[in-house]
């Protein structure tokens, strides 16, 4: 499987790049930063420079090739303000969806964020912002007819991979680590049930590949 990954010099991504090299899978990594190529390389996969927040679909399209499958994992990070949450963690969603149906890739793995179901309507605080924008994403590619799937990780650690989860349509809140995060990922890759589902996962005591398969119709 050839996997195109948005925001693919993340720690998520580089994660997810290392499994799906390890089995066999190719991963492109999507960068904005031709300097962090060197890095997307070391964790396996080919880096290939594009902008979202700036480019067109056409130009994202051109960028994917003829990929079997694209993972949003770009965020705009925890230090940007309310316009970015919604540049790159809805605007960046949306272009790479439009992207997608230019090239003719169906199926799209969205990264969003536990809560991102049930946002709060409205409130100042960034948080609450970033929320509203993942929301609108998901949204977006729920109702896009692309073979989907949004992933909703809890609050995300640098813990060691515990290869454990807990996998449900709505948890309450949880951590989890982002090793444990990129595992999940490359298990809905590999799982069609996973096709048109959304749900949360935390830490917990279920083998990933046991969850993902249930949480899958």
């Amino acid at each position: 499987m050839d996997v195109a990954i948005a925001g693919g010099h993340g720690q998520i991504a580089l994660l997810l790049a290392e499994r799906l090299a390890a089995r066999g899978d190719r991963a492109f990594a999507l960068i904005r930063n031709p300097e962090h190529a060197d890095d997307v390389r070391r964790a396996g996969a080919e880096p290939v420079v594009c902008d979202l927040e700036a480019s067109t679909a056409a130009q994202v399209a051109e960028s994917l090739g003829d990929v079997d499958a694209v993972v949003f994992a770009a965020g705009a990070g925890p230090g940007s303000g309310e316009g970015r949450k919604w540049t790159v963690d809805f605007g960046a969603g949306a272009t790479l969806l439009a992207a997608c149906k230019v090239a003719g890739v169906k199926r799209y793995v969205m990264v969003s964020a536990i809560r991102a179901n049930t946002p709060p309507p409205t409130g100042g605080d960034v948080f609450g912002e970033y929320l509203r924008a993942k929301a609108a994403a998901d949204r977006a590619l729920e109702v896009s007819g692309m073979d989907w799937t949004v992933v909703r990780p809890g609050r995300l650690t640098d813990d060691p991979p515990t290869g454990r989860v807990n996998a449900a349509h709505v948890l309450d809140r949880g951590d989890i680590s982002r090793a444990d995060v990129a595992e999940v990922l490359a298990w809905v890759l590999n799982t069609p049930g996973t096709v048109h589902v959304a749900f949360d996962v935390v830490g917990g005591p279920v083998r990933i590949e046991e969850a993902v398969a249930k949480i899958g119709r």
